[in-house]
């Protein structure tokens, strides 16, 4: 992990591409709440789940003042098909050269089957309205976890 967060910390801003071509900036979205997922990887069992997941939650988190990011190491053209597939209505970040991933400690080494290899540590970082962090879920387990950040949301 490259950087430890905290809560009560500034989260670290970000500029990166977007499907559909747009651009997605954390700072665009001061004054509301933020629920930044990471995920590993476009269009796997779990990734998939979690991102029907929190789709189907968009309208409670909207009216929690919440707005809810999907970022990934995947390109902006994986991206424009994951969510075509599942009709997902929410920005995914296309972070492939893996910067927002480790200001956020999320780009860590993994093992599977003895080797050893760079990905995505499935988490979740809810920022507040003024920018600083108020949860963290790391190594997230998909099943419920977006009904317990809503939650969280709504509390914040």
């Amino acid at each position: 992990m490259t950087s430890t967060l905290s809560v009560g910390a500034i989260a670290p801003d970000f500029v990166l591409p977007g499907d559909g071509g747009a651009e997605v900036s954390l700072a665009s979205y001061r004054g509301k709440k933020v629920v930044l997922y990471f995920y590993p990887k476009d269009d796997t069992s779990g990734c998939t789940k979690e991102a029907i997941e929190f789709n189907g939650l968009k309208v409670e988190f909207e009216r929690a003042g919440t707005v809810v990011i999907g970022l990934s190491p995947d390109s902006v053209k994986s991206h424009d098909k994951f969510k075509a597939k599942y009709g997902l209505d929410f920005p995914l970040a296309a972070d492939e050269e893996k910067s927002a991933l480790e200001a956020y400690g999320v780009w860590v080494e993994k093992s599977m089957y003895g080797r050893k290899y760079m990905g995505v540590e499935r988490t979740t970082v809810l920022i507040g309205a003024d920018g600083t962090i108020k949860a963290i879920w790391p190594k997230v387990k998909v099943d419920g976890h977006a009904a317990e950040v809503l939650k969280a949301a709504l509390g914040a």
